[in-house]
């Protein structure tokens, strides 16, 4: 028998791309989906496993302590991927409740609910595997990376309520042994991203010629990992890692905002040519409150103690991303988003 999994969000962006990480490398591998399906979680995602009895699907909230200890009663996980989370910067600002319930209060359900567990039926080789982000490190200036042992720093309610969450984690595995461990990713991309996060968006709104919105002066800077890469590394993660550790994932694919808008225009451009060059789009607007100027991520211990390396470049990454949203266009057409501007409630501009 393979190995049993339950995927905390696995129908949101990160999560699903996992489900089918794992699921199309392992052929007897049984994977529990636990996802409340708010705005972000689509069950479309999916879809391609529906009738596969690998993969069961549960709708539910991993705020619900009796609900997650009826998940991992019934599952038997031998890892448990935690991903479910409110992850957007500028929600964040508009409504900083749900990301302190979700973030902090779901990761200290799930944490309780492993412990008992454990408890009730110990597993050799167990692991929580909790999938954070490089903005708990807060912001860099123009030299630097973040690694293992960078001091934490968070600037937005995102990034608060993702560090609070890192500290639970660490503190049940000193406090109570389970065996936990933390990973921090830079900015993830790819297919199946829900459209206000900053690429999907530019892509759909070239395509359909509108205005592409970018912060202040569009020089923020990001480190950006294709999804497939991470997935991969957290699969390794489950595999090779040692409960304690932090592992960092980076992309080694830093661009200023403006440069990576710019990228996917030029890719347009060559694959739906018009008669204008859709970086003419582009639009300079109001930054958000605190907008973090540059993260980076030094992914050097990982690549080490994993044997794990990003293995598709920007350029490439890029490329496929624009093409899996032009072949998917009636995915997103089927989304209820309405690319409205948010995370400007701090905001005195």
């Amino acid at each position: 028998m393979g190995r049993s999994y339950v995927i905390t969000g696995g129908a949101g962006f990160i999560g699903s791309n996992l489900v089918h990480s794992i699921l199309e490398a392992e052929a007897d591998a049984a994977v529990t989906v636990l996802d409340r399906l708010t705005y972000a979680g689509n069950r479309e995602n999916l879809a391609s496993f529906d009738g596969d009895p690998r993969m069961t699907f549960l709708e539910g909230d991993v705020c619900d302590l009796s609900l997650v200890r009826e998940v991992l009663s019934s599952a038997e996980p031998d890892v448990i991927f935690h991903l479910a989370a409110e992850s957007h910067v500028d929600r964040s600002i508009d409504g900083p409740g749900a990301f302190v319930r979700t973030n902090v209060e779901g990761t200290y359900a799930m944490l309780e609910a492993t412990r008992a567990f454990l408890t009730e039926r110990p597993r050799e080789g167990f692991r929580f595997v909790h999938v954070s982000t490089d903005e708990v490190f807060g912001s860099l200036g123009p030299t630097g990376a973040f690694g293992p042992a960078s001091p934490y720093a968070p600037r937005s309610p995102y990034a608060a309520s993702k560090a609070a969450a890192d500290h639970l984690v660490r503190a049940w595995l000193h406090t109570f042994g389970v065996p936990t461990i933390v990973t921090n990713c830079s900015n993830n991309y790819g297919p199946r991203q829900y459209p206000e996060k900053l690429l999907p968006l530019m892509i759909l709104q070239a395509v359909e010629g509108k205005p592409l919105p970018v912060y202040g002066d569009g020089g923020h800077v990001r480190d950006w990992l294709h999804v497939d890469d991470h997935c991969a590394g957290l699969r390794l993660v489950s595999e090779r890692g040692v409960p304690g550790e932090t592992y960092l994932f980076g992309g080694h694919g830093e661009r200023t905002n403006l440069e990576l808008v710019r990228a996917v225009c030029a890719i347009l451009d060559a694959r739906l040519p018009s008669a204008r060059p859709r970086s003419g789009l582009i639009t300079f607007v109001a930054d958000r409150p605190g907008h973090d100027r540059r993260y980076a991520i030094d992914a050097s211990q990982t690549e080490r103690a994993l044997g794990w390396r990003p293995r598709i470049g920007l350029d490439e990454g890029l490329a496929r991303t624009v093409d899996w949203y032009l072949e998917n266009r009636a995915w997103s057409d089927r989304i209820a988003y309405r690319r409205e501007r948010l995370g400007l409630g701090g905001s005195t501009r």
